[in-house]
C-alpha cells in the first residue's frame, strides 16, 4: 500500500448521460479495478490514487469548465477517461501542461496537445485497414457513411474518403445527424437510393442502437455490411440479435479476445464485481489502461510535472489486458482486430 502522506486524485471523465451513458458503468468499474491493482502495488509516487467522476455526457464547455475548476483548486491532479472528441477539444487546451491528461477513446487523431497522451485507435489503423480487408475478402467497394454531427465523425468521414481511393473504392454519400438522434428514416431513404455495398457507421452508443434497429427492420441488412469502429458489447446487446446480421466492427480490444492477459483480465473483473457486472468492452477496458498508462508515466518520471512526464514518455511501457504496450507521439502503438457480429456476440475475424 501506499506509504506517503496524502492522495493523488485523478478526475475520471466518462459519460453518465446522453447517447454514450450507457458506457459509464463499465468504464467506472473497470477504472475502479485498476485504482485498486494500482494502489496495492504503491499507488502513485507513493501516493494513494484516488477517482472523482465527473460526467463526460455533459455539455462539453460545462465539462471543461468543472475540470478547470477541480484543478486549479488542486483538487484533482491528473485527467482520464472515455469522452467524445467536442469534449476533449475544449479539454486539451484548459489542461495543457497542467497536469497529465490521458484520453482513451478511439478519435479522429491529430491531437498534439503537450501533455496530452492517447490509447485508443485512429482511423489509419483501425478504418484504413478494415476496408481494403472488406474490399479483398467481401467485394465492398461503394460505400456510404452515416455519422453524428460533430468532429470525430466528419474528420473521420474525411479521411474515409482518401482510404476509399487507396482501396480502389469510393464514397456515395455522407449523412450526418445530431448526437440523440432516434428517427433515421431520411437516412434509410437515402442509403437505399445510394446503391452502396456497405455503411460506415460514425455513430455513438444509442445513436448507433437506434440506427441498427431501422436499418434491419427496412431489411438493408441483407444487401449491406455495415462497418463501425464503436460498437461495443453492450451496443450489441441493445440493437438485438436480430439487428445484427453483416455487422462488422474494428476495435483494439474485444470482451471475447482470446489472449493470456485478456482472459486474466476478464477473470479478476469478475471476481472483483461479480457475474452480473456491467459487461466488459472495450471503452471500459480503456480506462482501466488508461490509469495504468498515468502511473507508469509518473513512476518514470518521478514526479507528476508534465514538462518531465514528457521527457520519458517516449520509453514508456505497461501492460494491461491487451498486454505490454508502449507510446509512440504520444499515441499507444496498438494491434486492431476485425470482429464480426454473431448474435450477440463478437467473433474476431482478423488481426489487423
Amino acid at each position: 500500500m501506499p506509504t506517503h502522506r496524502g492522495t493523488f486524485t485523478a478526475g475520471l471523465v466518462v459519460p453518465i448521460q446522453g447517447p454514450a451513458g450507457m458506457f459509464g458503468p463499465s468504464c467506472e468499474l473497470c477504472a475502479q479495478l485498476a485504482m485498486e491493482e494500482v494502489n496495492a502495488s504503491g499507488g502513485v509516487l507513493g501516493r494513494e490514487l484516488r477517482l472523482l467522476t465527473v460526467d463526460g455526457g455533459a455539455p462539453p464547455p460545462r465539462v471543461a469548465d468543472k475540470i478547470d475548476r477541480l484543478i486549479s483548486a488542486g483538487q484533482v491532479h491528473a485527467v482520464v477517461g472515455w469522452h467524445i472528441s467536442a469534449v476533449r477539444e475544449l479539454l486539451a487546451p484548459r489542461i495543457a501542461q497542467r497536469v497529465p491528461y490521458v484520453y482513451t477513446a478511439l478519435y479522429e487523431g491529430g491531437e498534439r496537445s503537450p501533455g496530452v497522451f492517447l490509447t485508443g485507435e485512429t482511423p489509419r489503423r483501425q478504418i484504413l485497414p478494415s476496408m481494403r480487408w472488406m474490399t479483398h475478402e467481401m467485394g465492398v467497394r461503394r460505400w456510404c457513411i452515416v455519422g453524428n454531427d460533430y468532429i470525430w465523425p466528419r474528420r473521420s468521414a474525411a479521411v474515409s474518403r482518401a482510404f476509399a481511393r487507396i482501396c480502389g473504392a469510393e464514397i456515395r454519400d455522407e449523412i450526418f445527424v445530431r448526437l440523440g438522434t432516434q428517427d433515421f428514416q431520411r437516412a434509410i431513404q437515402r442509403l437505399e437510393r445510394s446503391e452502396c455495398d456497405g455503411v460506415l457507421m460514425f455513430l455513438v452508443g444509442e445513436d448507433a442502437v437506434h440506427f441498427n434497429r431501422q436499418f434491419a427492420r427496412a431489411e438493408l441488412d441483407r444487401i449491406h455490411v455495415r462497418l463501425s469502429p464503436l460498437m461495443d458489447e453492450n451496443m450489441l446487446l441493445a440493437t438485438g440479435a436480430d439487428n445484427t446480421a453483416q455487422l462488422f466492427v474494428a476495435a483494439g480490444y474485444f470482451e471475447c479476445l482470446p489472449t493470456a492477459e485478456s482472459l486474466d483480465f476478464n477473470a479478476r473483473y469478475i471476481r472483483r464485481f461479480g457475474v452480473d457486472a456491467p459487461m466488459l468492452n472495450s471503452l471500459g477496458e480503456s480506462c482501466y489502461e488508461g490509469l495504468l498508462l498515468l502511473a507508469e508515466l509518473m513512476r518514470r518520471a518521478g514526479s507528476s510535472d508534465v514538462r518531465q512526464i514528457c521527457a520519458v514518455a517516449q520509453s514508456a511501457r505497461y501492460g494491461g489486458a491487451r498486454g505490454e504496450l508502449g507510446l509512440r507521439d504520444a499515441h499507444v502503438d496498438q494491434r486492431i482486430y476485425l470482429a464480426r457480429a454473431a448474435g450477440l456476440e463478437f467473433d474476431i475475424v482478423s488481426s489487423l
